[in-house]
């Protein structure tokens, strides 16, 4: 078995917690405020950037207080190479976030792991105009090695309050194999959800110490499930329509 992956998994994962702890505990600090304060946390990414934006929605021992922004034709199932021209158009993110209720006080994490692309740096500005604060999910291997693709020649960590690096390669694929020119098996997907549950995790430890017991779900694949998550569920739904 080829254990190129796993290997380069183990040595990443030892650089994210070198390299990274200061910033989520920043983050951390900075939603659990936002939480205690009623606010929410609105995750944005496109492409596969978009299965980051589900895995704290709706997940057993996730925070009830996450708001995923879904937009079909930034994701792949509507037309994958369409995604990919949809998000270099500049204003679309502009839109994307104007749809929403994003407000002062909340928190956007953007996810990219270029950074590059007019979409998410436009849904970045647009976003800390409105007054949230806005967290970058990106690896800074690869952005700082390519040119914006929006006009301000500005990459997604150039417009945001915080960042969090998944230390992932150029071009995020990290295995080599004799006969293949291109590189197979990316890590960006593994590092950005291990980056999120480390902040979600460090901000629930952070509302209990300020003495407020988070919204969390069970696993509604329990025998006590539904009933453990009807209140949250009623509470949510007035203001995470997807719920």
């Amino acid at each position: 078995m080829n254990n190129q992956y796993l290997e380069n998994i183990h040595r990443l994962l030892d650089q994210l917690a070198e390299t990274q702890q200061s910033v989520i505990e920043a983050v951390s600090e900075v939603c659990a405020n936002a939480i205690y304060h009623d606010r929410l946390l609105y995750f944005f990414g496109t492409g596969h950037s978009h299965m980051i934006c589900e895995e704290p929605f709706y997940r057993a021992g996730g925070l009830a207080c996450v708001y995923p922004i879904l937009e079909p034709d930034l994701m792949l199932h509507s037309g994958a190479s369409k995604s990919s021209a949809y998000e270099r158009i500049q204003g679309l993110g502009n839109v994307v976030i104007s749809q929403t209720p994003i407000q002062k006080g909340d928190v956007l994490f953007l996810i990219s792991n270029s950074g590059r692309n007019a979409v998410i740096v436009d849904a970045a500005m647009e976003a800390h105009s409105l007054g949230a604060t806005t967290i970058a999910v990106t690896s800074m291997n690869h952005t700082i090695n390519v040119e914006s693709r929006h006009p301000n020649g500005k990459r997604l960590f150039e417009v945001c309050d915080y960042v969090l690096d998944n230390g992932g390669a150029f071009g995020d694929a990290s295995v080599s194999l004799e006969g293949l020119p291109q590189r197979i098996a990316p890590t960006s997907s593994v590092f950005d959800i291990t980056l999120v549950n480390l902040v979600i995790i460090n901000t629930t430890e952070k509302l209990l110490k300020k003495g407020m017991v988070p919204p969390v779900f069970t696993s509604a694949n329990t025998d006590d499930g539904d009933v453990a998550n009807k209140t949250i569920l009623e509470e949510y739904k007035k203001r995470i329509p997807c719920l």
